[in-house]
């Protein structure tokens, strides 16, 4: 369909139809202090677009901030606790009042917890679902009466790697990014009548600060926080902005699923063709009988 035909379409016409162009656009994201929310307010600036960033980091905050007005970006701050409803919708309300509009929600903000299941306090798991799960639905629900007053719009929801694969000690995490994924895939299929598009991101391993400031059950682990985020980097095979340009560009094509860095995709595959087995596969139970037999031999 030509750009043309688009003004005059039938909204089921245009559904799923990419965003003619980001120039102008106002993108509100979550997490936006550091990591790929940082990233992604950077390079959606140099698109064009206005930017609103909220984080609970307020000092992170003007630290991304800084970074768009060196780039003359025109920017808001919002220091934001996605786990609050009302925080949420008051921050929605300040972006459609700042900048006039809303045309690209990020719900970005994300926290892990390392714990088994059996050792988590129920307090520390409804932690985690506030942020990753709740967080989202509150940004989600929060902005779609204005994305629904605009042209064309996207949401663009970050769940991970671990929403399509479990890991052992991430039962939380696990849960609040599959949630993420349901929650998505669904409001996907019932928006295909509008002109909003939506996105779910998956990212494999990227090189952010998730580790740092992770909750780390008593016992769950045999290393120190350092050397987890040590290994972590190590381990993580993508930057923050090569994850956001991949974002944007599932944005400006409309991708529904957007699958980041290659042991995200590896894996996946993995999972689809061998979802009864890929734990086996991967061995990701040897470590867990490893300490159960050395836990064994302690207590002879």
């Amino acid at each position: 369909m030509l750009d043309d035909d688009r003004d005059h379409a039938e909204p089921w016409l245009a559904a799923g139809v990419p965003m003619r162009t980001l120039a102008g656009r106002v993108a509100a994201i979550t997490g936006g202090g550091s990591g790929i929310g940082r990233a992604l307010a950077l390079q959606l600036a140099t698109k064009g677009c206005r930017i609103a960033i909220a984080d609970v980091d307020g000092s992170a905050l003007a630290e991304t901030r800084s970074k768009l007005e060196d780039a003359g970006a025109a920017c808001s701050t919002h220091v934001v606790d996605v786990a609050d409803r009302e925080a949420v919708e008051s921050f929605a309300a300040e972006v459609v009042q700042q900048h006039g509009a809303a045309h690209i929600v990020i719900n970005n903000a994300g926290v892990t917890l390392i714990e088994t299941a059996e050792n988590m306090s129920y307090d520390d798991f409804e932690w985690i679902m506030n942020i990753n799960f709740w967080g989202v639905v509150y940004g989600t629900k929060s902005f779609l009466p204005y994305l629904r007053q605009v042209e064309e719009a996207h949401i663009v929801n970050v769940s991970s790697l671990f929403g399509l694969m479990a890991l052992p000690l991430q039962s939380s995490y696990n849960a609040s990014k599959f949630a993420v994924r349901g929650f998505t895939e669904a409001l996907k299929m019932e928006l295909a009548a509008t002109r909003i598009g939506v996105s779910c991101v998956h990212p494999g391993g990227i090189k952010t600060n998730i580790t740092k400031h992770s909750k780390i059950g008593a016992g769950a682990l045999d290393v120190s926080r350092e050397q987890l985020h040590s290994d972590f980097e190590k381990a993580a095979m993508t930057t923050p902005e090569k994850a956001a340009a991949a974002i944007i560009g599932g944005i400006e094509k409309n991708r529904r699923r957007i699958l980041i860095g290659i042991d995200a995709k590896a894996l996946d595959w993995v999972a689809r063709h061998f979802p009864g087995s890929y734990e086996k596969l991967l061995r990701l139970e040897r470590e867990v009988k490893r300490r159960a037999r050395e836990r064994a031999r302690s207590e002879v």
